[in-house]
């Protein structure tokens, strides 16, 4: 603030100009000898000048020395501090009250004055200095003032747009609603107005601002003022977000607090089979229904206008038939911190539930195709391991046979034969029920069961095939095995697979000896690890990477399917199947299964 004393004289200098002001006055009055009427008068005349220039304390002294000198020199008697005349009293009381009062109204005025001049200063401070744009209309638009950064912001200076219509600089397209707003401020005067339009700048660019305009009286004539805010990048994110929120190809939609949609978009709209514009308003109950409301909507909906963040699958029905929808809900806190709505996602899986399962059921359909092709090539193995049983089941009952024709004949001797024969005949069943297991078209059933025995139930099915083929097949199964979790018979196809595969390699190598083992051990964290070591002719390096591809294969005769169905079944089982070389010679194929940790050994 400036100050007001500024330009004044300093105090020394205004009292003794005052005090020889009146020493003159005093004296050429004297001298004329002039009435105390008079005098007095001359001297509130002075008091009256020197209040214009003089504090307050000078001022004060000045009046009382004022008074001092009426009373000496101009009332009897003269000379004398003494008033004899009650009409000198009344006229030096008169004097000193009014001076007092000029003192008073001269120092009131200066100080509205001042006050006046200071609030137009720090006005016009705020008016030039504020980042914002502001703007003084006359009642027909005309631009009366301008701030420099009102003017800056648009690409002008202050001169090029005082005495403009201001609706130059307004898009042409809400230069109607400018009008119109304008009028609406005049007809109501003092009540504050906002809206948002387009101004164009002097380049040809254009500006989103919102306006705040109140109407007033200015020097007997209505003004508008107002007060624009640059909201582009708001628009400009706005507008981004609803193209988000409108183009999004999941469904949708904003949940109040009283459970009603506030808005949708077009997916989501559309998989409810209602407009958009008619969702909004509607009760979760009446959309969905009032039990499917109470029981799943409404629960979540309070869980997440608590503060947490909501996701669930669900099959829903829909207009359009029933569907798999993935559903989020996540809490919205627009303006505090209190969640104010929900917002809640819907994503149609219901293609890629059916694809999946598609798919889940074509490679059901390879892995049996695959257990039927590998069961054919085990036929002479199989039929060996059948034959087996049922030639001895013949031979006991041809030695039955003999001991009941003898005389007289030999019970003990037939029952044995009898027992012979029933355990033949079962064996010949156990082996047989395990190729029906095998080659039976079942979908995927996941239990706990003994990883052993499993593998010895293949072994039993192929140690024919490869007995014929010179080949030695040991185990190395490891002690207090946890049992796994997994389909057996896929389990079971992926072994009999890398046995198979181990047999075929070792069939053409006719260097050094034959031999198979399988080994199973518990590996960390919690997984069954079964290995196939072969003494065949192993992988080349190169190839291992290669080997469980689809239809890669080393085979004349292959397909490639059985190592890429293998490595599809062990995934599937959350294990994992590699390669990798035997020493001296070999390969060694390896999986892993999760053990069942809530199962025995």
């Amino acid at each position: 603030m400036r100050n007001a004393d500024a330009t004044s004289p300093a105090p020394l200098v205004q009292l003794l100009l005052g005090l020889t002001g009146i020493a003159a006055v005093t004296g050429v009055y004297f001298w004329l000898q002039l009435p105390l009427v008079t005098a007095a008068l001359t001297y509130l005349l002075l008091i009256l000048v020197l209040s214009f220039s003089s504090r307050l304390p000078l001022l004060l002294v000045f009046c009382f020395v004022c008074t001092g000198c009426l009373v000496y020199f101009f009332t009897l008697p003269i000379l004398s501090f003494r008033i004899e005349r009650p009409r000198d009293i009344t006229g030096v009381t008169t004097y000193f009250v009014a001076a007092l009062i000029v003192i008073f109204l001269v120092k009131r005025l200066q100080n509205e004055r001042r006050a006046r001049r200071d609030s137009e200063e720090r006005w016009k401070a705020v008016f030039e200095n504020t980042p914002s744009m502001y703007f003084m209309l006359d009642a027909a638009g005309t631009v009366l003032s301008v701030n420099p950064f009102g003017a800056e912001q648009l690409g002008y200076s202050v001169d090029e747009l005082m005495g403009r219509p201001v609706l130059n600089v307004f898009y042409e397209g809400d230069r109607e609603a400018v009008q119109r707003n304008a009028d609406a401020c005049l007809e109501q005067p003092g009540r504050a107005m906002s809206w948002e339009l387009r101004k164009v700048r002097k380049d040809g660019s254009m500006l989103w601002v919102r306006e705040t305009a109140r109407a007033m009286v200015l020097k007997d004539r209505p003004v508008v003022l107002i007060v624009c805010e640059d909201i582009t990048e708001r628009k400009r994110a706005e507008y981004l977000t609803g193209e988000v929120f409108e183009s999004y190809p999941d469904g949708i939609c904003v949940i109040g607090k009283d459970y009603r949609v506030q808005r949708v978009n077009p997916v989501y709209a559309q998989n409810v089979g209602l407009p958009a514009e008619r969702l909004v308003g509607v009760h979760g109950a009446d959309l969905l229904g009032t039990s499917f409301f109470e029981q799943t909507l409404k629960p979540n909906y309070d869980r997440c206008f608590s503060g947490k963040t909501i996701s669930y699958t669900e099959w829903f029905e829909y207009p359009r038939g029933r569907r798999f929808i993935a559903v989020s809900y996540s809490p919205l806190r627009p303006e505090s911190e209190q969640v104010e709505a929900i917002l809640v996602i819907t994503r149609d899986l219901t293609d890629h539930v059916l694809a999946g399962e598609a798919l889940r059921s074509a490679q059901a359909e390879l892995a049996h195709a695959n257990r039927v092709s590998t069961m054919g090539q085990l036929t002479a193995s199989i039929a060996h391991e059948v034959n087996q049983p049922i030639t001895a089941a013949i031979t006991d009952a041809r030695a039955a046979s003999h001991w009941l024709r003898a005389q007289p004949p030999n019970v003990d001797e037939v029952e044995e034969a009898l027992a012979h024969i029933i355990k033949e005949v079962s064996r010949a069943g156990e082996v047989i029920e395990r190729i029906r297991t095998l080659v039976k078209k079942e979908p995927p059933r996941r239990s706990a069961f003994g990883v052993n025995e499993a593998i010895l139930e293949v072994m039993a099915l192929t140690r024919a095939e490869a007995a014929h083929d010179g080949i030695s097949m040991r185990t190395q199964f490891a002690d207090g095995l946890p049992l796994v979790l997994g389909d057996r018979v896929q389990l079971q196809q992926v072994i009999l697979n890398l046995v198979v595969n181990a047999i075929e390699a070792m069939r053409s190598h006719d260097e050094g000896g034959r031999d198979l083992l399988i080994c199973t051990r518990k590996t960390d964290p919690n997984d069954v690890l079964i290995e196939v070591l072969d003494s065949g002719p192993g992988v080349l390096p190169a190839t291992v990477a290669k080997l469980f591809e689809s239809f890669y294969t080393t085979k004349p005769t292959g397909l490639g399917l059985g190592l890429s169905i293998c490595r599809s079944i062990v995934e599937a089982h959350n294990g994992r199947l590699w390669a990798s070389s035997n020493v001296p010679q070999g390969a060694i194929f390896h999986f892993t299964v999760p053990a069942h940790l809530d199962g025995g050994t």
